[in-house]
């Protein structure tokens, strides 16, 4: 139990930025182009009660990289061009994801150059501190790895809708209402880790460097 406490402490943060800030660039690329169904919902917002799905949660507890959040509300009839907005929208949580990783990286670099990883006296702060920057790096590379999977309603698959030519993409967005089952099923097979594990210490090891 205790372990287990220890383990949600130093996840909450990393899981509460990367959850929150993904689902609001979602909104925000929406409301700029044009559709305000997240403003006028509240999900334009930092609070990430707003945005915390529970067993989306519980996915990125039990597995330190891989996890959603509750989708923010977006009508594509009021962006300007439905297909190429959505592309747009679903495209902002990812690569919001994969900056924030790239800013912890930096920081946790940062943190190696100086001497405080190794003072004694700062170790209780030290160490939970890196271990959640670094558990940072890890959930949002995670979550941008899992999202860009090409099957809807992840954002991956709402990216594939709008590169496809339009008669094909009408066909394949007819598999959405059954994608979080087909998802379901893929992640307890365990074919969702097996694909996703390697691409994400992959993108770890470069942006934190060999060394970490």
């Amino acid at each position: 139990m205790e372990e287990l406490i220890q383990k949600i402490a130093i996840l909450a943060f990393p899981i509460l930025l990367a959850v929150t800030l993904h689902e609001l660039a979602h909104g925000w690329v929406a409301d700029k182009l044009g559709d305000h169904t997240a403003r006028l919902l509240g999900r334009l917002t930092l609070n990430p009660i707003k945005h915390l799905d529970p067993v989306g949660t519980l996915a990125f507890i039990i597995t330190g990289m891989i996890g959603w959040a509750k989708p923010v509300p977006v009508n594509p009839l009021n962006l300007k061009d439905h297909r190429k907005g959505m592309m747009w929208v679903a495209l902002a949580g990812p690569i919001t994801n994969l900056f924030i990783a790239a800013v912890s990286a930096v920081i946790l670099r940062l943190i190696y150059k100086t001497s405080l990883p190794l003072d004694p006296s700062l170790a209780f702060v030290m160490t939970p501190l890196i271990l959640m920057v670094h558990a940072s790096v890890m959930i949002n590379i995670g979550l941008a790895v899992f999202n860009f999977l090409p099957i809807p309603p992840l954002d991956g698959g709402r990216v594939m809708a709008g590169l496809l030519p339009h008669d094909m993409a009408e066909a394949y967005s007819k598999i959405e209402p059954y994608g979080f089952i087909i998802l379901i099923l893929l992640i307890f097979t365990d074919v969702v880790h097996i694909v996703i594990s390697p691409i994400v210490f992959f993108l770890v090891r470069l942006f934190l460097g060999g060394s970490f």
